[in-house]
């Protein structure tokens, strides 16, 4: 079954161009590297919780906006075996296209599938 990693962000609104820009470059370097898909999304309903909610988690602030990315792997083997050359080519399009948002707020994690439909 697949592997997937996400990973919720908070982009400041007024960049959401560069977001786009930038994850027209950087999306793509992970299906290079053997994901199956690889998505970014910018937030459109993402309410607010009392407990926690996307925005909680990633500290999105008012003049901020919660983004999205998925990325579908074959399997966790593949995933293991690339992340690393993903992470190498990723840092060097930053060079000329730095991340429009802060890193340290990003949340990201891997999981394995249990049921595909």
């Amino acid at each position: 079954m697949s592997y997937i990693t996400v990973a919720a962000y908070a982009v400041p609104t007024a960049n959401r161009d560069a977001f786009i820009a930038h994850s027209k470059e950087v999306t793509p370097l992970f299906k290079k590297h053997g994901a199956l898909a690889a998505v970014d999304a910018w937030g459109d309903d993402v309410p607010d919780g009392e407990t926690t909610s996307f925005p909680m988690a990633v500290k999105c602030g008012s003049d901020e906006t919660v983004a999205y990315s998925h990325i579908i792997w074959p399997d966790k083997e593949t995933h293991d075996a690339n992340m690393q050359k993903v992470m190498t080519d990723m840092e060097r399009a930053m060079q000329d296209n730095p991340m429009p948002f802060d890193g340290k707020r990003m949340i990201f994690a891997s999981f394995q599938t249990v049921v595909e439909a």
